[in-house]
């Protein structure tokens, strides 16, 4: 089973993907994790990649798409993975089904993690509250403005999976809003639908 799930910054994306991946046994994929993971491997794809970051550039999308062609083709892939942080444009959606179809697999499903974004911003203030006054160090991308700023980035280049996938009939959504408990209840049970259709 190939996964995806979709939602803003601050959604709760990487937590569901663990949490299933646990109980699914698939790997989470995390585009981040695996490109790090390339240029610690020295991978000829990874060696690109590592060039570009030194200068500071933005990697491309066809060295994202070799390191997840390379990192797809690996045994513990086999039964299937949990996409997290990607894709995150059309332009990347379509080069993924296009690698997915030349190894004869396609994703079964996209899980959207709707959220108010208003309350969004406000989970983000309150939880960096917490961390100051527990004594903690609040990340410096993990406020208000840069929250902002990253759902605007969002909206303009990745909610557009959105219509995408659910014209491809492969979107189920579920309120991110929810108790973390809760959200991985509603995700357990479009699976299951999924897995008894």
């Amino acid at each position: 089973m190939i996964l995806m799930l979709l939602g803003p910054p601050g959604a709760g994306k990487g937590t569901q993907s663990q949490l299933i991946s646990e109980r699914l046994g698939l790997p989470q994929l995390s585009t981040g994790d695996m490109l790090r993971a390339a240029v610690k491997a020295g991978s000829p794809v990874g060696l690109k990649a590592k060039k570009i970051m030194a200068e500071g550039g933005l990697v491309s999308d066809e060295i994202v798409i070799g390191i997840i062609a390379d990192r797809i083709s690996e045994p513990d892939c086999a039964k299937g993975f949990i996409l997290d942080g990607f894709p995150r444009t059309l332009a990347q959606a379509d080069a993924l089904d296009d690698l997915l179809k030349s190894k004869g697999r396609h994703i079964d499903c996209v899980i959207e993690l709707r959220v108010d974004d208003t309350k969004l911003v406000e989970r983000i203030e309150c939880r960096a509250r917490e961390t100051i006054a527990a004594g903690g160090t609040v990340r410096a991308d993990d406020n208000a403005e840069a929250l902002k700023t990253r759902l605007i980035a969002y909206y303009r280049e990745t909610a557009p999976l959105i219509g995408f996938y659910y014209a491809h009939r492969l979107l189920k959504t579920v309120d991110g809003m929810a108790p973390i408990a809760d959200v991985s209840g509603q995700i357990s049970e479009v699976l299951n639908q999924f897995q008894h259709a």
